[in-house]
């Protein structure tokens, strides 16, 4: 366990783009086994956030530790490989592969071997194959996706589109999970479901769960803390009790 009991953590971080100030010293922890949310209007740098601790971007200032080694300026694979999962706001599936092969995919970087020890020893090989495909049928059977294993992904309807992304995320058996904005275009019956989702990856893997969520219904519900952005600075971090009494966050996000 990292320092403090944090698995992530992340010290004071500033982002621009240009003349653009997308995050301005901004801090926080997660610990195993909570789900810490990260609330705030369109624009206030929260998915920002999510692409530094990814990769995607860097941050020119502060820093980034995942269980205390710095991930600040690492490539995204290498953090990817490293144990951080994630999905996305805009779907990132192969639309013309099958379940299966989406999340056999997410896979490749716990796979053993290269093209030459493929090629040398083949049955190797297929017993590596076998191995990393019992890792995915344990996910496709914990997420209910055994109908679907075998049908294009690009015929999906969306919210199970979704319920794929979150299996991929999970095939990279990940020490950290972001899920940004995993509730975004689905219906009621869809977020209950992917709501004891969360509970079960909680109460199995113990791992932490950054959440973007815009609706507060489901963040009140299911985070154990909630930090507030806004313009790019951290204006609140506490339960939910303590943010949705603040006045400060019912000004800048949930109104009077």
């Amino acid at each position: 366990m990292a320092e403090n009991g944090f698995k992530l953590r992340i010290d004071n971080i500033s982002k621009s783009f240009g003349g653009v100030q997308a995050l301005m010293e901004v801090g926080l922890g997660a610990r195993e086994g909570e789900v810490l949310a990260i609330i705030g209007p369109n624009g206030a740098g929260k998915t920002v956030l999510l692409n530094c601790i990814s990769g995607f971007y860097h941050p020119n200032n502060g820093r980034i530790f995942l269980e205390d080694k710095d991930i600040s300026h690492l490539a995204p694979h290498k953090i990817a490989k490293l144990g951080i999962g994630r999905t996305f706001q805009n779907i990132q599936l192969f639309d013309g592969m099958d379940v299966l092969d989406n999340l056999m995919v997410a896979r490749h970087i716990h796979t053993k071997g290269n093209l030459i020890t493929d090629a040398i020893y083949f049955h190797w090989a297929q017993r590596e194959e076998a191995r990393q495909r019992e890792k995915v049928e344990e996910i496709i059977e914990f997420l209910d996706l055994g109908p679907i294993r075998k049908t294009i992904a690009g015929t999906l309807p969306y919210g199970t589109r979704k319920k794929v992304d979150l299996g991929r995320a999970l095939a990279l058996e990940p020490k950290l999970l972001m899920l940004d904005e995993p509730m975004a275009g689905m219906t009621v019956d869809e977020k209950e479901d992917e709501c004891r989702y969360i509970q079960d990856i909680l109460d199995w893997w113990k791992i932490p769960i950054l959440l973007i969520e815009h609706d507060m219904g489901v963040v009140m519900d299911i985070a154990d803390r909630i930090i507030v952005l806004d313009f790019g600075r951290k204006i609140a971090e506490g339960t939910p009790k303590e943010v949705s009494s603040n006045p400060n966050v019912i000004k800048a996000y949930l109104g009077e």
